[in-house]
């Protein structure tokens, strides 16, 4: 140094390794993140990945969105998901495929189209119903587009040039050839049972469209007299003139009595059938002895309800005192004959005038209402099944319309409805009240709020109606031969879904078993116009039990088949086309054509023969590795693929069933606009990026229903920046790397064959937890990885050798640990952050051809493991949390300004502890300019950390003068041929 040249002038900045990268701290996702999408593109990068040749092919099946509006926050879970899925078994090693696909048919679509014909005055009745079924095509296409673009932004890969699509001709043919299976295979049947009915969709739904919400319902007592019976449960002597005689007096008072029932569906009372008990239960004869004003009983009236309720229904009614006059037997039950409340009345013409016995029913409880049932088989699953059991199906009534009017036959009622077009209550209810309280068949009413089915579409209240509808029975032994799995479709499911399937989470295997296990026949058939119809012919004069009453013919569905594959589904409405299918056959004129279309849930449960069948990219056998869907589709589309595919090809469709939660606002609210707490993907994509909300995804726990709002997409971009700024770090350190750097692991020193070591256990935690579908499991080891042991320490650490040092071992050691790292990370974390990691990538690797989405996870060798080396920097790391809380200290008291102006003494009691210590540079990993290791006792006012016993910091300045080059402050410093600097600076500028 020139004598006149103070040292302090002198600066050594430009001969540093300092950083170099041109990545930005500031992403600028939502601008970029297109430019990205453009590029895979144009460069095909779907395509290029399926030319991998000797890959075990991966398929997720792609549950189909349905194609009517702008996504919602839970499709940018499902499909982000489903994304992860498919990226993280393709970067594995398998051909992971993915075909994304709409369902298209259906009610919503069609109630769409209607609405745009009643804006115009149309009725849609009037319209040529192929003409009808183009608009509905149309309106599909329309918002494919729309959300295929939506999907695509969230940077989801897939086969989008070639997506599926129910209402495709192809589709529809299979479609109807799955029906046609069920029609062959001795399943599919005709029945007049109550089903579910929406009178503002006109259509039988099935359990999986049905949802529950409260509903205020009219609640009434009604007493049913007694027109026979009544014998008592008495022993009989002809001898015995008093037994005979008291047996007379209590025929005569129950006869005299009155049978009461409860319901909370007063418009079923008009097509009342029975009266139904539980012989269980305790029933008691009661009379009224006093009553309050206004009371529709009067003093002596006699009832008959279950003793643990008849408090309760007396005090509704305004009885105010009464007489339990004996028990009630089921046998004497069982012996009477009631009349309907409506029996003789004026105007009536006898309409009612039929028996009402009492029939006994497992399904009659005394938890509420009298303990009787009112039994109207046409309006109640429990109420239909009672009649099955003893054979009385030909006493159903058909007294309610599509639109849950009461049809014109039914005497004071006719056209009154249930519930409007709106779903909205009508006047049924309250006019069959009013005709009670007038024909003195009302004792009590009232109102109450209950969980009551409604429409999963409309939101509206549905009915029980009685109709005719086309069924697939689930334990009748399915015709097809295929028992490997059990020979009913019931069966073959249970058994699919405990020994052919994993569920994630395993509830969902609990979940679903439960409603398979409990369900009733399914319900095919819908009496809409936009969909698949039930490709099948019936016999004229035929009755659907007879055997001919079906047309079973391969020709006729072959010919059908051919049809639906050039022309659609359109096919089956055209002018003609009944003669088109039978003639040459059979007889046309001997045959109706059947007009229903097949539940939506059939389409898109069929979807696995489509897709995964026929396609060259599904699968060999038909069935996929993973179906992954909120948890509401275990009622949907896990339940109707389950059936569909059990009934045509003896097994569920798919080996693993992944289910996700539903998405809520940050209070754990459900979304409303009305609320205004809705947030849409577009919003969050604008402000943040799509590699926010996919990472949003990555950090929670999808098998619970998710929280999401600005506060958590705060935090979420937090952790983003975390993340980017070690992925920046690496980048910028290993500027101009080349293989003339690397060094074998080996010859590397302990800290980076540590690190080695923790991506050896990494590698193993994120290909079992991508495996798993574990994506928070993967994503917060990464993170912690990332942020805790590279950020924190072991970037911390090597900073100054990599700055500082020459071209030494330790820096080309660093350096090849940063590009292993850099492999890795880019990779692991590329099914998450889809958009950023392939910028990372391109900022080391550029090209046209270049894309870290074209790569695999790097293999990682087992013999990185070193379980002892780990334990050992366990416990410097540990020593060292406890220096550097010592340090901070220090510093927030203004003692000193960087760690590298102390020089601690560290008191370790610990022998193995303090012999780790000592056989490393620790001074270089606390980040001190020098530092003391010793044994002796720690003294009093050494800094200490509650949980970490046997360590203790005292505070001591580094002697020596700072170095111009490293800052660290060392007694060597000046005496070298470089000014100002230490030995180790000096050697590296040469």
């Amino acid at each position: 140094m020139c004598a006149d040249t103070p040292e302090e002038t002198l600066d050594y900045k430009d001969t540093l390794n300092l950083p170099k990268t041109d990545f930005p701290m500031r992403a600028g996702l939502p601008k970029r993140e297109p430019d990205w999408l453009a590029r895979w593109e144009r460069i095909g990068i779907y395509d290029r990945l399926r030319e991998k040749t000797g890959r075990t092919p991966f398929v997720l099946h792609d549950g189909p969105p349905y194609a009517n509006g702008h996504l919602h926050i839970g499709h940018a879970l499902n499909k982000v998901i489903k994304d992860m899925i498919v990226r993280s078994h393709q970067m594995m090693g398998h051909d992971s495929r993915y075909v994304p696909g709409w369902d298209c048919h259906g009610l919503p679509i069609e109630w769409k189209i209607e609405e745009q014909y009643r804006a115009k005055g149309q009725n849609k009745d009037e319209v040529d119903v192929v003409a009808f079924r183009q608009e509905c095509r149309s309106f599909a296409e329309g918002w494919i587009d729309v959300q295929k673009g939506e999907f695509k932004r969230l940077g989801v890969t897939g086969n989008w040039a070639d997506p599926y699509l129910t209402m495709d001709y192809h589709a529809e043919r299979v479609i109807a050839e799955e029906f046609m299976k069920f029609l062959m295979n001795g399943t599919l049947y005709q029945g007049s049972k109550p089903v579910m009915w929406s009178p503002v969709e006109k259509t039988a739904l099935a359990e999986a469209e049905i949802e529950y919400h409260d509903h205020k319902s009219h609640t009434i007592w009604v007493p049913f007299k007694v027109r026979r019976g009544g014998n008592a449960e008495m022993p009989t002597d002809e001898t015995d003139e008093f037994v005979g005689a008291e047996q007379a007096v209590l025929a005569e008072q129950l006869h005299a009595a009155r049978v009461v029932i409860w319901t909370t569906t007063p418009w079923t009372i008009p097509s009342n059938k029975a009266v139904a008990f539980n012989p269980s239960i305790d029933y008691g004869l009661y009379r009224v002895t006093a009553t309050q004003d206004e009371s529709w009983t009067s003093e002596g009236d006699l009832y008959v309800v279950a003793d643990s309720l008849a408090e309760e229904v007396l005090a509704k009614s305004r009885v105010t005192t009464h007489d339990r006059v004996r028990s009630v037997s089921a046998q004497e039950l069982a012996g009477l004959t009631l009349e309907h409340p409506f029996a003789g009345l004026d105007g009536a013409d006898g309409f009612w005038d039929y028996d009402v016995p009492m029939i006994d029913g497992d399904h009659v409880t005394d938890e509420a209402g009298t303990g009787f049932v009112h039994t109207a088989p046409s309006h109640g699953a429990d109420d239909y099944d009672c009649f099955l059991q003893r054979g009385w199906l030909d006493r159903m009534t058909h007294n309610v319309g599509e639109d849950s009017e009461f049809l014109p036959h039914v005497p004071f009622f006719a056209g009154l409805r249930v519930l409007d077009h709106k779903g909205k209550e009508g006047k049924a209810n309250t006019a069959v009240i009013d005709k009670l309280v007038e024909a003195g068949g009302l004792i009590a009413r009232g109102r109450m709020t209950h969980s009551y089915p409604h429409s999963w579409r409309s939101k509206a209240p549905v009915i029980f109606r009685n109709t005719p509808q086309w069924f697939a029975a689930i334990d009748k032994p399915v015709g097809d031969g295929q028992d490997t799995h059990g020979t009913t479709i019931r069966q073959r499911a249970l058994t699919s879904i405990d020994n052919l399937v994993t569920w994630t989470p395993q509830t969902g295997r609990n979940r679903l078993y439960s409603m398979i296990e409990a369900r009733p026949d399914w319900v095919l058939s819908r009496q809409r116009a936009w969909g698949v119809p039930l490709t099948c012919f019936t016999k004229k004069g035929a009755l659907p039990t007879d055997p001919d009453f079906l047309l079973r013919n391969e020709e006729v569905n072959a010919r059908i088949a051919e049809a639906f594959e050039a022309e659609g589904a359109d096919a089956w409405y055209v002018e003609g086309a009944k003669e088109r299918f039978l003639s040459g056959i059979v007889n046309p004129d001997d045959y109706e054509q059947v007009f229903d279309i097949l539940d939506v849930w059939f389409d898109s449960g069929s979807t696995h023969a489509f897709v995964l069948r026929d396609r060259a990219d599904g699968t060999e056998d038909g069935i996929a590795d993973v179906y992954m869907e909120g948890t509401d589709q275990h009622r949907g589309w896990f339940h109707s693929s389950l059936l569909q595919a059990c009934g045509t090809k003896g097994r569920a469709p798919y080996r693993n069933v992944v289910t996700h939660g539903f998405t809520l606002d940050e209070k754990g609210m459900k979304m409303s606009k009305s609320l205004g707490n809705t947030i849409v993907p577009e919003q969050v994509i604008k402000q943040y990026g799509a590699d926010i909300l996919r990472l949003w995804v990555a950090q929670a726990d999808y098998t619970q229903d998710q929280r999401i709002g600005p506060e958590i997409l705060k935090g979420t971009a937090d952790s983003y920046r975390r993340l980017r700024n070690t992925m920046r770090f690496m980048l910028g350190s290993l500027a101009d790397f080349s293989e003339a750097d690397r060094v074998d692991p080996a010859e590397m020193p302990e800290l980076e064959r540590w690190v080695q070591h923790r991506l050896a256990e990494l590698d193993h935690t994120v290909r079992d937890g991508y495996a798993r579908f574990e994506f928070q499991e993967v994503f917060q080891a990464l993170f912690n990885f990332a942020t805790s042991d590279l950020s924190s320490f072991y970037f911390d650490v090597r900073k100054d050798a990599l700055y500082c040092d020459g071209d030494t071992p330790r820096r080309r050691a660093a350096r090849t640990v940063l590009d292993i790292l850099f492999h890795r990370l880019t990779t692991w974390l590329a099914p998450i952050l889809v958009f950023t990691m392939e910028e990372v990538w391109l900022e080391r690797f550029p090209g046209e051809d270049s894309s870290v989405h074209l790569v695999d996870f790097p293999e990682t060798p087992a013999d990185w493991l070193d379980e002892p080396l780990a334990a050992k920097w366990a416990k410097v790391r540990k020593v060292r949390r406890v220096v550097t809380a010592a340090l901070e200290v220090q510093r927030r008291e203004k003692a000193i300004g960087a760690s590298l102006e102390a020089a601690p003494v560290v008191h370790v009691r610990d022998a193995e502890d303090l012999a780790a210590l000592r056989s490393t540079d620790f001074a270089d990993i606390a980040i001190t300019s020098d530092i003391t290791l010793t044994g002796d006792p720690l003294p009093q006012e050494a800094f200490r950390l509650p949980e970490t016993e046997g360590v203790g910091v005292v505070f001591e300045r580094a002697e020596g003068t700072k170095c111009l080059r490293c800052w660290k402050i060392l007694p060597d410093v000046g005496r070298h041929a470089n000014p100002g600097v230490c030995k180790r600076c000096n050697d590296a500028l040469g």
